[in-house]
């Protein structure tokens, strides 16, 4: 980076940053200085994040050092801090996963609270799958320069919710600028957590016991997606009729990771399948998330479950249409196209017409 090139970094920041001193060594810049116009640390990150630049910024007794260097350079680590809320949210949810995981395995928890623990397997298989799908899409937010927290939890009693979490999310503070950022940061989930999900699927099918058939009134039953029923007869392939498999906890939090996968690339509004679909298809994104949103109402009629889930959808999202983005015209790369139809194999693989029933 050239001297001229930091001042005209320094003058992006002059509503914010007003530096003292500056310096370079060996191609990586300093200045010191200090916050300005009641401005905080975060206002310069969500400035720098969009350059191709690497940063770092200290503080030391008032005054700021930021550093920064060429995007080609070696990288200046920038290792953020954890809030508090993320740690509560996060401990409170392997807790209440946990309570799921051993009240799946018949634990008697209120005599012996030492059973507890009979919910690990179920509990660590989950939250690797959901922390992996939310750290792909902030690895890929940190990537493209765009602000992102780290993942929230959200911890649920299992005698409301059956596998104790609501799930996790990101969210991200920053616009995308780019339409290629908006595709990878909206893939990145949904793969990252797929990979996980698979083999944890495959080795709890393996540790699943094969059972009779037996008609039991309110019995909850799970559906079978493409990838389910491929991966029971790799698994179990002397399976009959008139057999069934009592899936291990492993394998029910694999069966939830692909579920959570499938929900999470509809192409429906600022769901990870509307950012990919807003990136491949542009402005006739919006014809494709009304036509998939129609769809709940027939599929209702297999799993009351897509009613709920279309009734949240409107709720948060209040908008099946994807916002705007500056680059919406410019081509993708051959890459970033075939990563968009993964996502499309990744949900026809994952899709499961009538997720829950009794």
């Amino acid at each position: 980076m050239t001297e001229t090139q930091f001042q005209n970094l320094l003058k992006k920041l002059g509503e914010q940053f007003r530096p003292s001193q500056i310096g370079s060594n060996k191609g990586e810049w300093l200045a010191v200085g200090n916050l300005i116009n009641d401005s905080i640390q975060n206002d310069l990150d969500i400035i720098l994040k969009k350059e191709e630049i690497y940063y770092s910024i200290k503080n030391n007794n008032g005054d700021l050092y930021l550093r920064v260097k060429d995007g080609e350079d070696n990288v200046i680590l920038k290792i953020p801090t954890i809030p508090r809320i993320h740690w509560i949210l996060f401990l409170l949810t392997v807790f209440t996963t946990l309570l799921a995981g051993a009240m799946m395995e018949g634990a008697r928890i209120w005599e012996s609270p030492i059973e507890i623990l009979k919910g690990i397997p179920f509990s660590v298989t989950l939250m690797l799958i959901l922390g992996t799908h939310e750290f792909g899409h902030y690895f890929y937010a940190q990537k493209h320069k765009v602000d992102a927290t780290l993942p929230y939890f959200i911890p649920a009693p299992p005698f409301l919710f059956l596998i104790g979490t609501f799930g996790a999310f990101i969210k991200i503070k920053s616009p995308i600028y780019r339409k290629d950022a908006l595709l990878q940061i909206g893939a990145a989930g949904p793969i990252a957590g797929f990979i996980i999900a698979v083999p944890a699927l495959v080795i709890g099918l393996w540790l699943s016991e094969v059972v009779e058939k037996v008609d039991v009134q309110g019995a909850l039953m799970l559906g079978d997606s493409i990838l389910m029923k491929i991966l029971t007869w790799i698994t179990h392939p002397g399976l009959l009729e008139n057999q069934d498999i009592m899936l291990h906890p492993i394998a029910f939090a694999g069966w939830i990771g692909l579920l959570v996968t499938m929900l999470n690339l509809l192409p429906i509004g600022q769901l990870d399948g509307g950012h990919v679909a807003y990136a491949m298809m542009g402005e006739k994104q919006g014809w494709m998330a009304k036509a998939a949103f129609a769809a709940l109402i027939p599929l209702s009629f297999f799993s009351l479950n897509w009613l709920v889930w279309g009734i949240l959808i409107l709720i948060l999202m209040r908008s099946t249409k994807h916002p705007p983005i500056q680059d919406i015209d410019a081509p993708l790369s051959q890459n970033n196209i075939r990563v968009g139809y993964a996502c499309l194999i990744i949900f026809i693989l994952c899709f499961i017409p009538a997720p829950f029933s009794i």
